[in-house]
This record gives C-alpha cells, structure tokens and sequence, in this order.
C-alpha cells in the first residue's frame, strides 16, 4: 500500500473518531496510527514527515487527540500518539502558534514530573524536539511558572539508568538553558568534561540508533557555543574520542554513518578543532586502537572508512558520500595550507586520489533524472576537492598529474556536453552544466602538467554545444559560478572556432526566459488569490465534462467498431489505440479530480472545526480578560498602598545609606594614613642602612686610589720615553703606506674597467636568449592551437568524405543497374526478332 492510500485512511479514521467517539473508532484510530503512520514514516521518513506535517496537518490533529485523553496518560492510544509525534517532529520546527500546542506542551511537562516510566520517555524525547532551535516554545516555556520546578525535575533526570533518558534530557536542557545561570552551572569547565565523555560513549556504545541520533545532535547543538567549543579543543581524550567515533563508519548502515559525518562537520566549522581532526584522520592508528578496531590490528588510517564511503553507490548513500566529500575538502584545506605538508597526508592524498578520480565514471543517462543530477553532483565535488591539490605544493600537483589521464576528462566532458544537450528539466540541467564547467577548470589547471591535456582542453572550448552551459554560468545568480565561466571565456575568446556569437544569442535567450519567469511568478500570485470556492465549483464543473466526454468516446468507438464491417478501414485499429490511450489519460485524469476533492472536503471540515475551535477560546480569552481585569484592579490598589510603604522606606534608607557613605569615607582616609606613615618609617630606616653602607665603601675606595696613583705617575714616565721612539717609527711607516695605496689604485682601475666590458657581454647574451624563449613558447602554443583546429578538420573532412563515397556507391549501384537493364532488353530484342 502507497503512501497516500495509509494517509487516507488515518484521515477517515481520524474524522470517524471526532464524530463519534466510540470504542469501534478509538480501536479503529489505533490500528491507523500504530500499523500504517509508523510504516510510512520508517519508509519514506523526511519526505513523508514533511507531508504529514505540512499538506495533512497531522500534527495539530494528534496533538488534539492527546489533549482529548490528558486525564488517561498511560492509555494505548496516546502513547502511540506520542510516539508517532517523536517521529514526526524530528529535525522539524513546529510553530508555536500551531493548534493544541500549548496543551500538548502541557501535557508533556506535566507527566515527565509524574512516576509513569512508559510516560516519561516519549514525552522528554517529544520536548527534545518541540524545544531544539525553536525560540518560540522556548520563550513559552521559560514564560511559564513552574519552570523552576520543572528545571528541578530535569536535573534529577541526569541520574537516570537509562541512557535516553539523559540524552533527552540533556537535549532539553540545552535548549531551554544553555546561555542562563542554570546552564552555566550545568555546562561550566568543572561538569563539561564529564559530559564530552558522557556523549561520546553514548554515541559509540549506544543502546541503539536512537540514542545515537540525538547524542550527535546534542553535542552539535554544544558546539554551537563558543565556550563550550572552546573546552571541546582542550579535552584531552578527544582524539581517542574522535578515532572511536570513525569506526562507527566501517558500518553498511547509510543512517547512522550519516549522522556520524554530520558531527565531524559539525567539528570542522570550530577552528581549534579543525587541526586535531587532521591529526586523528590523516595519521595512523595508534597501536592499542589498532588491537581494539574491527581491522584486528591492521596497520590501517583512521580515514580508510571515509574513502571507502566515496565509493557508495549513488542510488544508496549519496547523501553520506557528498558528506564525506564536504568533510575531506575542510580537513584537506586546513593540512594544505599549513608551512609544510606532513607525509602522512601525502600518503592519505595518494590513497584517496583513485577512488576520488574513479567517482568521474560512471555516467549512465538512461537511468533518469534523479540519478543524473546526483551523480553531476558528486562530480562538482570531487573536482572542487581536487582543484586545492593542484594550487599547492608540487608534490600534491604531481600525484594529481601522475594519476589522472586527458582521456578520462574528455570522456567526462563529452558525457556532460551530451547531458547538457538530452531533453532535461532545468534544474539538471543548471546540475550538469556546473560539473562540466568544474571539469573544464580541473583540465585548464593540468593542461601543462598532463600528456594530451592543453590539446583536448582547446578542443572541447571549440565545441559549439560549450555554449549552453557557458552561458548559463554566466547568467548565474552564484558568484562563484560567473567566475568560472569568465576564466574559461577568457580562455576561449582568442581561439579561431570559438562560436561567440551563438553565445551572445544565448545569453539573450536567458535573461529573456528569466524575465519571463519573474512575469509568470506574478500571475501565479494574482492566479491563487481566486476563492476557494470558485475553485471547487470549477473542479466540478471539469469532472462532469471529463465524465461526458468520456461518454461520448466510448459511443464514438462503439458506433466505429459497428461501421468497421462495412468500411473495412485498416486504420480503425490505430484509430482504437489512440482512443484508448485518451481514455486512460481521462480516467487518470479523474481519479486526480476526485482525490482534489475529498482532499477539498477534508480541508472544509478542517477549516469549520478550526473556526468552531476559534470561538470557543475566543469566548475562554474574553472570559479570562476579565477575570484579569478584576485582578489588575485588585493589584492597582494593593500597588497604591505598597507605594506609600515604599516611600518611607526609601527614605530610611537614603539616610542609612549617607551615615555609611560619611563612615566609609572616614574609614579610608585613617587607613590612607597608616599606610603613608609605614611607607615613610621604612624608607627611613632603608636610607639610614645606605648612608653607612657607602662611607666605608668611600674610605676603602680612597686608600686604594692613592696606592694606584703613586704607581700611575712611575708607568707615565716610562711609557713617555715609549712614546717618543714609536712617534719616529710611526712617520717612516706612514711614508710607506702612501706609496702602497698609489699602486693600489692604479690596480683597482684597471680591474674595474676589465669587470664591467664582461658584465655588459653577459647582459647582451642573456637578452638575445630571453627573446628566442619567448619566440619559442609562443610557437609551440600557436602550433597546439593550429594541431585542435586541425584535428576539428580533420573530422570534419572525415565526415564529408565518407558523405561523397556513400554517394559514390549509390552512383555505382545506379550505373551497374541501368547496365543491367540496358543489356536485359537487348536480349529480348534479339528474342523478337528470332
């Protein structure tokens, strides 16, 4: 049974319980709400959420159930609502302004502070969600008056045996009290670390998938605080942590491998954390995680999981291999862009490059849109993750250059131009065209480093489909896009064959379809302003002529079937087929009228309930206004009176608060003074010590000088006969000198006049050569463009060679056949004439 044959028959369910609420429609609902809602949501789950919630109102329609039972909380029925609530409500915000939400929040506070174990579970997983990035039910929360009780009961919660329970509860308290006093207290540096540890082991030694599922979420919620993110960076097991938690991937299961990378992505948006994650990902396992890993004691990477989840089917777990792919471009981007690259992580980059180039095959277009688009999807991101490799060192360049071939990206490009070119929405197509623009840079980038590369690259930009996804680049609303198609018309521009006039036309064409759109859009808007019952009216009309319509084909083909005896037509059976295709499509066409219908009908009772319901608290707001307006009456006079209390009471403590402030002021200006009079006692004494100190040291210094200039005067009168012999000696070396520094400057010259006839020898020489290199590369760019324009003409001449020797051969055929009859009728001539 399809998804929407189990929501019709919860909804008739459903409508049958509101009408009459007997023991047959209760038991009837259950069924519904245990059997066909769990299926589909387990089936088809975000998809099936996002209709249950949105086109069916199941929510506000469950949460009136449970407010209809609230006095039997254990009933069957209502944990069943419950649980099929939690599973609705996941990762799914619910306004608060939704119908029955303030009593199902109600409820859900009211029995977790009860001693219902069954209970208590699904209503704290429930809450998790209601509060978990909804500011709304937040604030409404927070708003009400047991709040701090209701806090208490929580923090209880935390000692619980079950591991759900805590994450629950913990999931609630982040919500509702992370940036307060209470989360503070909870979350502060003495608690975190426990709970780091907590979550971790919960989410690697889980008591199910469940438990695992919110455990990530909670600690992504965590890390969206900087504080907390902060001590997350300073937790000293984290990378035994982190390498735990990537063994979950060598799991089959997509769900829980997916929730796992949406955490380590949720690592990678911190920046203290960026760094060890490349640490845990690119090294080696460490011996005792080796010894405890599922690999016995292989030496293999911790990263090895995510390679092999690159390599998941596109059917399968796209969403886990795009996520990996996202995860390799922020860990890569950070190691790369280190001072120098480690080796681990050239030999990680070596290890992941053919499973990332092996993700450029593949391409199968008769497997339909969905599969075309994410497999162009996946193709944009290997190649935004490659394109870092080539920007950086040479070692990265060159493991890129040695592993990937001009033939593999041309058999992509070709693939990708036939793609853009085949009868597809526009949304895969806009998919393809960014794959095949990505590819084109990827060869751009290669083109001097990879065999083949340069000629192919200037080929495919000759190509005349190269407009489409060119000029949609172009007429993109992303930046990054536009910038992509500049670069490669920049490239494409001075090449012979380029056809830029087509590109031109092009473009025209798509801001003109834009323009387009933006006028259809309004008319859409102006088109749904029509009322609803204008709209049923005109459904019917449409069915009643559906119905006629089809009436008078099957007397059409009735009348054609008696007259197919006497006509004898051999078209009437094609006439039949045609006939019955038309009848299909009518019959299709009114089983989608009659479903618009009952779904019409559906929404009217739901509309006359929702009104019914609107005067109802309508008439509770006015009933409650002026019991408030009582109440604010009673309060203004209670106001009053404290107000005159309060008066005498502030003046009694301006007076109280002047006699503190005289005292206070006396008090430290006596303690001013007692710290002066120490500070001046202690220099006192400080420089009395000194004084001493110093006439000794002078005395002593004194006795000493006078020996020392007794010995002075003896060495000054040796030292100036000394001085008188060296003065003579010193002249006649002076002399010598002069003559030495005339020679050597007659040297200098001529030695400078010798260096700078060489340097100019040189200077000339390296120009001539600089001018022949420019010739040369020019040349061999000039004869790789020349070699593209040949090939394109040679296939060209190919074709209309082969055109003219087809032609050839009909001549020949048609020569050889009129031989053949000429030569006939001579024979039968010469067979008259006999």
């Amino acid at each position: 049974m399809d998804v929407t044959t189990c929501l019709k028959s919860l909804l008739l369910a459903i409508q049958q319980y509101r009408d009459s609420r007997t023991a047959q429609h209760a038991a009837q609902l259950q069924k519904q709400v245990e059997v066909r809602t769990s299926k589909a949501l387990y089936k088809y789950r975000a998809f099936s959420r996002e209709i249950l919630h949105s086109s069916y109102n199941l929510t506000s329609t469950l949460a009136a159930v449970i407010h209809c039972h609230s006095n039997t909380p254990g009933e069957a029925l209502v944990l069943q609502c419950l649980q099929v609530l939690q599973k609705l409500t996941y990762n799914t915000r619910i306004f608060q302004s939704a119908s029955c939400i303030h009593e199902l929040i109600t409820f859900l506070m009211t029995n977790i502070q009860s001693q219902n174990e069954d209970v208590v579970m699904s209503c704290l997983g429930l809450l998790a969600n209601l509060c978990r990035d909804n500011i709304s039910v937040q604030i409404y929360i927070k708003s009400l008056d047991n709040v701090k009780q209701f806090y208490r009961t929580l923090i209880n919660f935390l000692a619980h045996n079950s591991l759900t329970v805590v994450v629950f509860t913990l999931s609630i308290l982040a919500s509702l009290s992370l940036n307060e006093k209470v989360g503070e207290k909870l979350f502060d540096a003495k608690n975190i670390h426990q709970t780091f540890q907590l979550v971790f082991n919960i989410i690697v030694n889980g008591d199910g998938t469940l438990t695992r599922k919110y455990s990530v979420d909670l600690l992504v919620d965590l890390l969206k605080n900087p504080k907390i993110a902060d001590y997350l960076t300073r937790y000293p097991h984290f990378s035994a942590c982190v390498s735990q938690v990537l063994g979950l991937l060598h799991s089959k299961d997509p769900d829980p491998a997916a929730k796992v990378l949406e955490l380590l992505l949720a690592m990678c948006s911190v920046l203290g954390l960026r760094s060890l994650l490349c640490e845990v990902v690119f090294k080696p396992a460490g011996p005792k995680l080796r010894a405890a890993g599922r690999d016995g004691g292989r030496k293999a990477q911790c990263g090895l999981a995510l390679v092999q989840w690159l390599s998941s089917p596109v059917e399968g777990g796209e969403s886990c291999s795009l996520q990996v792919l996202q995860l390799l471009s922020e860990l890569l981007e950070e190691t790369l862009g280190a001072e120098s690259i480690p080796d681990s992580t050239l030999s990680f980059v070596e290890m992941l490059l053919p499973t990332l180039l092996g993700l450029l095959k593949g391409l199968n277009l008769s497997q339909g849109d969905a599969h075309l688009r994410k497999h162009c999807l996946r193709i944009s991101y290997v190649t935004t993750l490659t394109l870092p490799l080539l920007c950086t060192e040479d070692a990265t360049r060159s493991l890129v250059s040695c592993q990937i071939s001009a033939q593999l990206c041309l058999s992509q490009v070709e693939a990708l131009l036939s793609c853009c070119h085949s009868s597809n929405p526009l949304s895969c197509l806009q998919v393809c065209a960014e794959a095949l623009l990505k590819t084109l840079e990827l060869m751009s980038k290669l083109r001097q480093h990879v065999k083949d590369m340069e000629t192919s690259f200037y080929r495919m930009l000759q190509d005349q489909r190269i407009v489409t996804p060119l000029s949609l680049a172009l007429t993109s609303h992303h930046r990054d896009r536009v910038q992509t198609g500049l670069s490669l018309l920049f490239e494409a521009t001075p090449l012979p064959d380029f056809p830029s006039f087509v590109l031109g036309e092009s473009i025209a064409a798509n801001n003109a379809y834009r323009q387009r759109e933006a006028e259809l859009s309004v008319k859409r808007v102006a088109v749904q302003e029509v009322p609803p019952l204008r709209t049923n009216t005109s459904t019917l009309d449409s069915s009643s002529v559906s119905s006629k319509s089809v009436h008078s084909l099957v007397e059409k083909i009735q009348t054609g079937l008696e007259l197919q005896e006497q006509v004898k037509d051999s078209h009437v059976s094609e006439i039949i087929d045609v006939y019955e295709q038309k009848l299909g499509a009518y019959a299709s066409k009114e089983s989608r009228l009659q479903d618009l219908l009952e779904a019409k009908a559906l929404a009217l009772s739901q509309a006359d309930r929702l009104l019914a319901q609107y005067r109802f608290q309508r008439a509770q707001a006015e009933a409650e206004a002026r019991k408030l307006g009582g109440l604010l009456k009673d309060a203004e006079r209670r106001r009053e009176e404290l107000k005159v209390e309060l008066s005498g009471q502030v003046l009694e403590v301006e007076r109280s608060r002047a006699d503190m402030e005289e005292l206070l002021q006396h008090n430290s200006r006596l303690q001013r003074d007692s710290e002066e009079h120490q500070a001046l006692k202690g220099a006192y004494n400080a420089l009395l010590n000194r004084s001493e100190r110093l006439l000794k040291e002078v005395q002593a210094a004194h006795v000493s000088l006078t020996k020392q200039t007794d010995t002075l005067k003896k060495n000054h009168e040796a030292l100036q006969l000394q001085q008188n012999k060296t003065a003579s000696l010193l002249q006649e070396r002076e002399e010598e000198i002069r003559s030495l520094n005339s020679d050597l400057q007659k040297k200098n010259g001529e030695i400078s006049g010798w260096f700078s006839q060489e340097r100019r020898d040189l200077e000339e020489t390296v120009d001539v050569l600089r001018k022949e290199l420019n010739k040369t590369e020019q040349a061999r760019k000039d004869a790789s463009i020349k070699a593209s324009s040949l090939e394109l003409q040679k296939s060209q001449l190919e074709t209309k060679l082969k055109q003219k020797e087809d032609e050839l051969n009909k001549h020949s055929a048609m020569i050889a056949m009129i031989h053949s009859l000429s030569s006939g009728k001579m024979k039968s001539d010469v067979n008259l004439s006999l």
